[in-house]
């Protein structure tokens, strides 16, 4: 490994966050978890370093991330109980759908993290990603009606306006 390399792969504050994490998974700071943390930080950083990600051209819109943030935890806590309420309802299973939908966003790291936060909600998974025609096939976990099915579709192509919205300035 070259010394130049190291320089771009060593990143110290991912090596602090992975301690803090360490310390947190094994509930107390002490000296040993601190040096073991280090250790296991030290390791992933340098043993296995992601990739650069692409965030040419992002901007960020601060104000509407946080609303979007807010409604993201509303909208969770709603699809939680919705989820729950499938779970133990006396009814049969609803029938599932797996959809193909085009994300409309340009970056690739907007569209993991627009991935990231589908997948976080329950009621509907990210199944495959085709990045080069940005087409998202997904699972849906409630599609009994065809208003259940327009209402994951819409939710999806709301993540995707607020995507662009926020991260994407010149398509506002």
């Amino acid at each position: 490994m070259r010394l130049s390399g190291f320089k771009h792969r060593f990143r110290p504050w991912f090596v602090v966050w992975i301690v803090v994490m360490w310390c947190l998974l094994m509930g107390e700071v002490t000296v040993a978890n601190l040096v073991g943390g280090l250790l296991v930080g030290l390791f992933i950083v340098l043993a296995l370093p992601l990739p650069a990600m692409p965030v040419e051209g992002i901007s960020v819109s601060w104000g509407k991330l946080i609303v979007f943030a807010a409604g993201w935890f509303v909208d969770l806590l709603e699809a939680s109980i919705k989820v729950g309420w499938l779970a133990v309802r006396p009814q049969p299973v609803p029938k599932t759908a797996i959809v193909k939908l085009p994300m409309r966003v340009e970056n690739e790291f907007v569209l993991s993290l627009a991935v990231s936060l589908y997948n976080l909600q329950p009621g509907g998974t990210v199944s495959d990603i085709d990045i080069a025609n940005r087409m998202l096939t997904i699972h849906l976990l409630n599609a009994d009606s065809e208003a259940h099915l327009e209402r994951e579709i819409a939710a999806v192509r709301k993540l995707e306006a607020d995507m662009i919205a926020i991260f994407e300035r010149s398509h506002a």
